[in-house]
């Protein structure tokens, strides 16, 4: 028997949530159910109450109520609710979530079922499931079922589409994969189309060897997935070949992951190898869509849609320090690679992006700023040359060895 979360507003919504509750228990399980509405009083008996989720957010619940200022309750929700959730599933006491909402029962669902690692059940039914949901998805695998008519009371409709949520969160809960599935552990990669030769070459040994490699696509969003499902404790290792989302976002490039980007490895102690992939090129669109202010800078045409921008050795050097830093919270084994003769397929010798200063600027500043017990290996070639992934995969390997991490999972 698993234990489901049902949460809610449960004093506007408590009718719906009570009817998912109980076909949640006619499947076998366990609702929990979390009262997350702050407006009347809950139609529903919760298993944990609005003042602990208030109590959680910092937030004295009964002036709250007395202000009746919407915005402000949901905000005080949305900040108690994950903090609750998290700590549940921290001590073993959640296997999935569910939860139906509009506009603000869906901020606080979803705000909830992020806090959540990546592959525990997450299910959001929601009015705003049809329209732009990646402000609430974010970089976790939460399912967004459209409710179709607002949640607003029970009709034959509604009972069906609230009845297969129901089937679907317990379908979710009771899915195992095969068990053959979960011998390989999980390196995650990082990849642009400049650095793939370098990685597919990586991947193809470390798979020979009996890893699963999972790649992701250096895209800003790519670089926020890869993050989270570090974080999530699913990954033995790094090979963060390619960290050019911090060109993006130290320049403002479209495809920046954020300023947390290259912390959840360093921070949990992955085994790691770090490199300077494609941190020669910040991404824009199409060219009318440039900022004025880079007028006059290197560009390269990748196709119609995607525009290149050659970072300059101020910038560089900037990255270097800034990558230097993320290294230095390494808890884990972690060794930094650096091909001395180009980032990328553009910038190696005879190539539009080939800036020998720009470069030494970024490794010079890397190496000066870097923690003095971590190895630096410098490669005298490109980040693409064959020699430099085998490199790549012997350092990870001997890194890998010498940590306590055996089986792929870190919790």
């Amino acid at each position: 028997m698993a234990t489901i979360a049902v949460l809610g507003t449960f004093d506007t919504k408590g009718e719906e949530h009570s009817y998912v509750a109980e076909l949640i228990r006619q499947r076998g399980h366990q609702p929990l159910l979390i009262d997350v509405g702050t407006l009347e009083q809950p139609r529903l008996k919760p298993d944990i109450a609005r003042e602990e989720i208030a109590k959680t957010a910092g937030v004295d619940l009964e002036a709250l109520v007395a202000r009746r200022d919407r915005g402000e309750s949901v905000a005080a929700m949305t900040r108690g609710a994950p903090l609750v959730l998290a700590r549940l599933q921290s001590e073993g006491r959640l296997d999935g979530v569910i939860s139906l909402g509009g506009g603000g029962g869906t901020a606080i669902g979803t705000a909830a079922m992020r806090a959540l690692p990546i592959g525990l059940p997450k299910l959001m039914v929601s009015t705003l499931a049809s329209g732009n949901i990646a402000p609430y998805v974010g970089v976790k695998d939460i399912v967004m079922m459209p409710s179709v008519v607002d949640i607003a009371g029970l009709n034959p409709l509604s009972r069906k589409l609230l009845a297969q949520a129901a089937g679907a969160i317990c379908g979710m809960v009771e899915a195992k994969p095969p068990s053959e599935t979960a011998a390989r552990p999980v390196i995650v990669a990082s990849q642009f189309g400049n650095t793939t030769p370098c990685v597919t070459r990586a991947r193809q040994q470390l798979e020979a060897v009996g890893y699963e490699v999972m790649i992701f696509a250096a895209t800003g969003n790519g670089g926020r997935t890869m993050e989270s499902l570090i974080e999530s404790g699913l990954v033995a290792g790094a090979l963060d070949i390619t960290t050019t989302e911090w060109a993006d976002e130290l320049v403002g490039g479209v495809l920046n992951a954020g300023p947390t980007r290259c912390e959840a490895a360093a921070r949990r102690g992955i085994p790691a190898v770090v490199a300077p992939g494609c941190l020669d090129m910040v991404n824009f669109g199409e060219p009318a869509s440039i900022p004025a202010k880079f007028s006059g800078r290197r560009f390269y045409q990748h196709n119609a849609q995607v525009t290149l921008m050659r970072t300059n050795p101020e910038e560089c050097a900037e990255l270097g320090r800034i990558l230097a830093s993320k290294c230095n919270l390494s808890i884990g084994p972690v060794t930094l690679l650096i091909p001395l003769k180009g980032i990328s397929v553009i910038s190696a010798p005879g190539q539009p992006f080939h800036w020998p200063e720009a470069d030494h600027a970024l490794f010079g500043e890397w190496k000066k700023h870097l923690r003095a017990d971590i190895p630096v290996v410098e490669y005298d070639g490109n980040i693409n040359d064959p020699d430099f992934a085998d490199l790549c995969v012997r350092e990870l390997l001997k890194n890998l060895a010498g940590s306590p991490i055996a089986d792929g999972r870190t919790s």
